[in-house]
């Protein structure tokens, strides 16, 4: 008699990282209670320095060694992925409780992508109005942002090439491209995603940069060109 089969996963999630060693452990810690129910957990590593891939090994299916970069460790994670079902999720980023049951009724009715509503955690007031905007608008317009935690389907997410090869917009251009296939599923959530981009850099500059690399990159820009003033 053979051995024990191990099921194939019905959900990978994966974790782009760099230089992530302060927090990588409590984000992938927060998600042993979905590997325990047969999720994938894969971490793409552009690269650290500081030892996030090791410290998250314990902790993932795989680590892997990937092109730095988001779009291309997102894509390098996807290749190796065995679920039918990819979720891209930041490495500040938690899910909450019941994100397998969200995600499984949602496609369940048919959708073949979707992200949570997102909050964002931090003192300042500004960020939870952040937040609403993100959402609002996201549910406008079907364009989903990385924070959103996006999920598609295997065969959708293959179907438009995957992320595309850019340092920058890469969660826009891949919303773009899966709209042609269906607007995206909206889901409550929410995911709490840090605020620390927004308190370092001072929350209405952040606001307004992010507003302008947006306008410049739907007017054309590149997005080697947005990626430097975003540094």
């Amino acid at each position: 008699m053979d051995g024990a089969h191990t099921p194939e996963p019905g959900l990978s999630i994966i974790v782009p990282v760099l230089n992530e060693a302060a927090g990588i452990t409590a984000t992938l810690q927060a998600l042993a209670p979905l590997r325990t129910r047969g999720v994938e957990l894969i971490v793409a590593d552009g690269g650290s320095s500081d030892g996030s891939g090791e410290r998250a090994r314990p902790w993932a299916d795989q680590v892997l060694a990937a092109p730095r970069g988001r779009a291309r460790q997102m894509n390098t994670g996807a290749t190796v992925a065995h679920g039918p079902v990819l979720l891209f999720l930041h490495a500040d980023t938690r899910l909450p409780d019941d994100a397998l049951a969200q995600i499984d009724a949602t496609l369940a009715s048919g959708a073949a992508w979707g992200r949570f509503d997102v909050r964002i955690s931090g003192r300042p007031w500004l960020l939870r109005v952040v937040a609403w905007c993100m959402n609002r608008r996201s549910c406008w317009t079907g364009i989903a942002t990385g924070d959103q935690a996006i999920f598609v389907s295997r065969q959708a997410f293959d179907h438009v090439g995957g992320f595309p090869d850019q340092p920058l917009m890469e969660d826009v251009e891949l919303s773009r491209r899966l709209l042609a296939l269906g607007r995206p599923a909206c889901l409550r959530g929410p995911v709490v995603t840090s605020g620390r981009r927004w308190e370092t850099r001072g929350v209405w500059r952040t606001i307004f940069l992010m507003w302008q690399l947006r306008w410049r990159y739907w007017r054309g820009e590149s997005p080697q060109a947005l990626a430097r003033d975003y540094l």
